[in-house]
């Protein structure tokens, strides 16, 4: 009998437990849909459009979902100032509006890892464990304009997103790239193969992708130029991020270059930028000069 009562009791405690999560589910999703329907603030409507070109490519309905992901974004994470950098409207703006661009048209728990996003005034510094030729393993410093860390936080260069927004040509965005990682570390560890539609789809991506990755490795060791960044050889994670700012910010080129590549991460991502408009006036001169705000 004692036996009886204790698998009730755990069947019990089972069923609430798992109406309890169904049941802060269904609250998180009510809570997120009133705030993509409460409108959008005026001023953070000047912020996109000023300092956002990318916003000003999209179609209107991609530009309504944005709008409304950045509403939850900005009311679920959490935006520190480093090194006495006082946090802005135009950070949290700026900062979201692109994070958030990557989970356009899809089914997004809005990167359910992240806590935190830490803003530092400029490339901050952070230790690393490297070996040389011998094997010696020694500490050495690095200057980063931004790091995603699976333990809730991303870590970004504000001089370095400026940069990165006010030029939405360049293959060059350290939001997105973070932002990439983000969504690979969704899946467990980083490797470059975030959680996919279905399992047929693994096959597919590892091939497309692993050429590619093989094919920008043999570049790099080559000395030659590519539309991706050699950063992107390092391994398969940076070199998820670094297609990630290409097919966002030069969708042309990568899909006249390699359209298979361009095609899997359509059907990742959900969008296709090649249909979008571009940049008004082309890439200027030089980012504008950064402010605190």
């Amino acid at each position: 009998m004692t036996g009886t009562w204790a698998l009730l009791t755990i069947s019990l405690l089972a069923a609430l437990l798992i109406a309890w999560l169904l049941s802060a589910s269904w609250r998180a999703r009510r809570r997120r849909e009133r705030l993509r329907r409460q409108p959008f603030p005026d001023e953070w409507r000047r912020l996109l459009k000023r300092h956002v070109p990318a916003y000003r490519r999209l179609p209107p309905d991609l530009q309504l979902q944005l709008k409304g992901h950045i509403q939850v974004f900005l009311a679920e994470k959490d935006f520190i100032g480093c090194d006495g950098l006082v946090v802005t409207d135009r950070m949290r703006v700026t900062i979201a509006a692109l994070a958030c661009m990557l989970i356009l048209n899809r089914r997004t728990d809005y990167y359910p890892n992240l806590r935190q996003v830490l803003i530092y005034p400029s490339a901050f510094l952070v230790e690393m464990e490297e070996s040389d030729e011998a094997g010696v393993v020694q500490n050495q410093r690095h200057a980063l304009s931004g790091e995603s860390w699976s333990q809730s936080q991303v870590i970004l260069s504000w001089e370095d997103v400026v940069e990165g927004a006010a030029v939405a040509d360049d293959g060059y965005n350290v939001v997105i790239h973070e932002f990439a990682h983000q969504l690979d570390q969704e899946a467990g560890y980083a490797n470059g193969a975030p959680e996919l539609a279905s399992r047929g789809h693994y096959a597919r991506w590892s091939r497309v992708l692993g050429e590619e990755f093989e094919r920008l490795r043999a570049r790099t060791e080559a000395g030659q130029q590519s539309l991706l960044d050699d950063y992107g050889a390092t391994d398969p994670a940076e070199f998820f991020a670094v297609l990630a700012e290409v097919f966002f910010e030069q969708p042309q080129a990568l899909q006249e270059e390699n359209p298979a590549l361009y095609a899997e991460l359509s059907r990742f991502f959900c969008v296709s930028p090649v249909t979008w408009q571009p940049p008004a006036g082309g890439r200027p001169a030089s980012a504008p000069a950064l402010t605190p705000g």
